[in-house]
Formats: C-alpha cells, structure tokens, sequence
C-alpha cells in the first residue's frame, strides 16, 4: 500500500460514486501502484497537435532589453525559441513516462510586452502518432521560460516564470480540447 498523491493505494482502483476524470483508471501504474509506460501500440495513429504558453515576469526595463537585444548574454529571443525546439525534441529525457515522438514540428513564437512586464512564450507541438504532444508543447515553454530567466538574470534576479500552462489540444481519443472553453 502506498500513497498517490491525496489516494492511498493497495493494488485497488479507488471507486468514486459517479465517474469524473480523477476516477479515470491511473493509466500509468501497474496491477502493484508501480510507475509504469502506457502501452500505445494498439492506438490509431492521428494527426495530434498541442498548444501551450509560458509567461515570465519581470520588470519593463528587463522587457525592453530581451526585446532590443540587449541583455548580458547576448539574444534572449533566438537562444529562448531554440532552447523550446531542444528541449521539444527531449521531452521523453525530461518526463519519465513520456514516449518518445517523432515530430513533425515545433513552433515557437515570443512576444514581449513592455508596458506589462512580461515575455509570452507559446509552443505549438506537431505529430503524427499513437499518443499526443502536450507535454512536448509544455516542456519546450518551460525550457524556453528557464532559459529566458538565465539570460537576464544578471539584469533582474526578481524574474518569475508566472505559469506554464496547455491552451490547446487536439488527436487522439479524447479529440480537442481548448482552456477557454474550460475556464
């Protein structure tokens, strides 16, 4: 018996009186509670894409030098979006039970906005495959988040990742998925 986050587990699936998604069967564990990787085999290849952003926080005088090039370690913009398409690639490194994918793309788009203190970063996932890209969508905004802080930390140690969140998804089972219509 151990414990899974507020769920105590005894090789039992816990039973809910009406179905919701936390009563879903926990995909990623064995018959004894052990972590394991789903199979996929069985699954329809679909086309899959996922959407996701980061916003990092600092100060407007921070903004305006990732924005104009001019921060210590040189390109904050082109280092951040390669950072995001790396580490994309990498996600099965960075997850534990995460596939590898083959993927078809990574786009990158980063936007600066002064006046608001922030730098979004949004990551859109391509591929075509048995299991979907979110978290190579949010992983690629975290890498290009971290990379961002590391770059002008030596103007502002005050920087602040505000949040790394999924907006869209799409493929698969499940079909699409977006956060306004959840919010």
């Amino acid at each position: 018996m151990f414990r899974y986050g507020s769920v105590i587990l005894d090789g039992t699936l816990p039973m809910h009186p009406e179905p919701t998604m936390s009563s879903e069967l926990l995909t990623h564990l064995d018959e004894d509670g052990r972590a394991r990787m789903v199979d996929v085999g069985a699954k329809p290849e679909t086309d899959r894409v996922a959407t996701a952003r980061a916003v990092v926080r600092m100060t407007p005088q921070t903004v305006i030098a990732v924005r104009d090039g001019d921060a210590p370690k040189g390109d904050v913009i082109g280092t951040a979006r390669l950072a995001a398409i790396q580490a994309a690639k990498r996600t099965d490194q960075w997850i534990p039970l995460a596939h590898t994918l083959p993927l078809n793309s990574v786009d990158v788009d980063i936007d600066v906005d002064a006046p608001a203190g922030a730098v979004i970063v949004t990551v859109t996932a391509r591929v075509y495959a048995r299991t979907g890209v979110e978290m190579e969508a949010m992983v690629g905004c975290a890498a290009a988040a971290l990379t961002i802080y590391d770059m002008v930390k030596g103007i502002e140690r005050g920087v602040v990742v505000e949040r790394v969140e999924l907006l869209t998804k799409s493929g698969g089972r499940s079909g699409t998925w977006r956060r306004d219509e959840q919010d």
